[in-house]
């Protein structure tokens, strides 16, 4: 029952990016009208592109801790250490989307580090 959960998570991350890229963003991005930020579109596509595939992330996280508590019991240390990496990943997202401009990117590695330095 749990594998069947994690792999329905999975494919709806999968799901929620691909069709969510093709099928929204795409035809978003292609307006006239986005709000300029910062002086171009390109900070606004940017970090709507990565709030959107940041949900995958999380709901890939909550898949790998259910994986986990399928085998075992979940133990502290597990849970800190998969919401590390969680926010390590989406601390990628804005330094990438959007060339480091949207300031998440600092908040969420400095989340990584301090779960990571607690799990550990």
């Amino acid at each position: 029952m749990l594998i069947a959960a994690v792999v329905l998570l999975f494919l709806t991350g999968v799901a929620h990016s691909y069709l969510g890229e093709r099928y929204i963003l795409m035809r978003l991005f292609r307006r006239d009208n986005l709000p300029k930020v910062l002086g171009s579109t390109d900070f606004t596509t940017g970090t709507l592109r990565f709030v959107w595939h940041l949900l995958t992330v999380v709901w890939w996280g909550i898949a790998i801790l259910i994986l986990q508590a399928s085998g075992e019991a979940l133990q502290t240390r597990t849970v800190l250490q998969a919401f590390s990496v969680v926010a390590l990943v989406s601390g990628l997202f804005p330094l990438y989307f959007t060339r480091g401009r949207h300031l998440s990117w600092v908040v969420f590695f400095a989340v990584a580090a301090l779960l990571w330095a607690a799990a550990t």
